[in-house]
C-alpha cells in the first residue's frame, strides 16, 4: 500500500490542480441543450472558461450571475433568478447546470432554497431541469467537481419506471474526468458492438470532440439529452468508469436498484480484458472477432517493445483517477514509478502499488522528479521538463501545446497500443540522443 504524504506549504507557487467549477462545467458540457451557469463574479466564470477554451480549442457555452460587491452583501437570490429567466428567454436551454463558486459559498448563500423558491414563483419552468452542484474553489479539485456534477445529474433527472419499462439492452455508463472525448467515443463503439444501448453520462464525445456544427447555438448541440437522462431508471446495469464515479453509481443503485461495477482503468491488456468480459456477461454476446484480433496485436506490441520500458523511472503528476489508470498501465510494462503527485486525498490512492503518493503541486513534483527518465503531467510541466532535461508526456488538463487531445484515445486495445507507442517513442528518442 502507498504511503500518502501531504505538503505543508501554505502557498501553491506552481499549482497542479484546477478548481471544482472547471470539473463541474466540463461534466455539464456532456449534456445536450445544456447551459452551465456559475453563481459568482464574472472573474470566476472567465477563469473557468479560459481553462476549457485553452484545452479544447473551441467555443465553450458558459454564463454567470455576475455578482457585484453590493449583490454579494445583500444576497444573490435575485441574481440567480434573473440569470435563469434571461437564459430561458435568450438561449432556450433544455437543462441548466447551476454551480456555486467560492464567493457565494463563503457568504453562505442557500442555493437549494434559491432554486426551490424560484420554481415556486415561476411554475412555467417546471419542464426545465436545473441541476445544482456545490463547487467552491477553495477546496476540492477538478475531479471532485466533475464527480459532484454527475452525482447531482443522476440524483435529480432520472425518473422511476416500472419493471415492464426496463430495457434489457440499455446500460448506463458513468465516465469520469480521466477520459477524453476520444476515449468516450471508443467506449461507445465497444459497448454497441455487443448489441447494448449505452446512455453515457456525461457524453463529451458529442460536444467536445472538435467537430463543426451545421448551425451555431448558444447551448451545447450534442451530448446525452434530457429524455435519455430521464430513462436511466430503465437501465439494467451501470458501468462506473473511474473510482470517482462510484458515488453516482451507488445513487442509481439506491434509487432504482440497478447493479453496478466500477472499472478503475480501461488501459492495458488485463483492464480491457475485464471490461470486455463484463460486456459479454451483461449482453450474452461473444466478444467480437475484431477485438480478439486487436488483443493479439496488443500482445505482439507488448512483447516486441517491452525492453524500451523495463526499469525506466517515470514520475507523474495527475488527478487521482488518471493517476491510478496511468500507473497501472506503466507497471504492467515493467516501469518503475519514481514519484507520484496528485491533487487531493482519495481512498483509491492507498491501494496504488507504489511506495508513496504526495498530495501537492508542481513545485513538489519538480523536486521529487529529479533522476526520472520521463515526466507525465499537463502542459504546465513543460518548464519543469526543460529545467530537468527530462522528456515530458502530456496528460490531464490543461493541454494547450498539442493539437490532438480532443480526439486522443487511450482506452481499449487500440488506445493502449497508441499510448504504448507514444511513450515508447519518447524513450527511444532519448536512447538515440545518447548514442549520438
Amino acid at each position: 500500500m502507498a504511503i500518502i504524504s501531504v505538503t505543508s506549504t501554505s502557498v501553491a507557487v506552481n499549482p497542479l490542480k484546477q478548481s471544482q467549477t472547471v470539473g463541474a462545467v466540463l461534466a455539464f458540457l456532456g449534456l445536450k441543450g445544456m447551459m452551465p451557469l456559475l453563481h459568482g463574479s464574472q472573474g470566476c466564470t472567465a477563469l473557468t472558461k479560459a481553462v476549457l477554451v485553452e484545452h479544447f480549442r473551441q467555443v465553450i457555452p458558459l454564463s454567470s450571475t455576475a455578482m457585484t460587491e453590493v449583490a454579494t452583501i445583500l444576497g444573490g437570490e435575485e441574481r440567480v433568478e434573473q440569470a435563469i429567466l434571461t437564459l430561458v428567454q435568450r438561449s432556450k436551454p433544455e437543462i441548466i447546470g447551476l454551480c456555486s463558486t467560492g464567493l457565494v459559498e463563503t457568504r453562505g448563500d442557500d442555493m437549494g432554497r434559491f432554486v426551490k423558491e424560484i420554481r415556486q414563483r415561476h411554475p412555467e419552468l417546471d419542464y426545465l431541469p436545473i441541476v445544482l452542484v456545490s463547487t467552491p474553489d477553495f477546496k476540492g479539485t477538478l475531479q471532485d467537481g466533475f464527480a459532484g456534477a454527475v452525482e447531482s445529474i443522476v440524483r435529480e433527472i432520472p425518473q422511476k419506471s416500472s419493471k415492464q419499462d426496463a430495457c434489457p439492452t440499455q446500460i448506463t455508463i458513468l465516465v469520469s474526468s480521466a477520459f477524453t472525448p476520444g476515449d468516450v467515443q471508443e467506449i461507445k463503439e465497444i459497448v454497441t458492438s455487443f448489441g447494448l444501448v449505452p446512455i453515457v453520462v456525461p457524453d463529451l464525445s458529442g460536444s467536445l470532440d472538435g467537430h463543426i456544427e451545421d448551425s451555431s447555438s448558444a447551448i451545447t448541440a450534442n451530448g446525452t439529452n434530457a429524455a435519455q437522462l430521464r430513462s436511466i431508471g430503465s437501465s439494467v446495469f451501470t458501468l462506473a468508469l473511474g473510482d470517482s464515479m462510484r458515488g453516482a453509481a451507488q445513487i442509481l443503485e439506491e434509487r432504482f436498484n440497478i447493479p453496478y461495477e466500477v472499472f478503475g482503468e480501461l488501459t492495458g491488456l488485463a483492464a480491457v480484458d475485464k471490461f470486455l468480459q463484463a460486456l459479454a456477461d451483461i449482453s450474452g454476446v461473444r466478444v467480437p472477432e475484431k477485438y480478439r484480433r486487436q488483443r493479439r496485436q496488443l500482445q505482439h506490441v507488448m512483447l516486441e517493445n517491452h525492453f524500451y520500458f523495463g526499469c525506466k523511472r517515470v514520475s507523474l503528476a495527475l488527478e487521482p483517477d488518471l493517476l491510478w489508470s496511468t500507473v497501472s498501465f506503466l507497471r504492467s510494462l515493467g516501469v518503475e514509478i519514481h514519484s507520484a503527485v496528485t491533487t487531493t486525498r482519495f481512498p483509491l490512492l492507498e491501494k496504488l502499488p507504489i511506495k508513496s503518493v504526495t498530495i501537492g503541486d508542481l513545485e513538489d513534483f519538480e523536486q521529487l522528479a529529479v533522476g526520472s527518465d520521463l515526466l507525465i503531467t499537463n502542459s504546465h510541466g513543460v518548464a519543469i521538463a526543460q529545467r530537468l532535461k527530462i522528456p515530458l508526456y502530456r496528460q490531464g488538463i490543461p493541454i494547450f501545446d498539442r493539437l490532438d487531445h480532443g480526439q486522443f484515445t487511450k482506452v481499449g486495445y487500440r488506445g493502449t497500443m497508441q499510448l504504448l507507442f507514444d511513450i515508447g517513442n519518447l524513450f527511444l528518442e532519448e536512447e538515440t540522443k545518447v548514442k549520438h
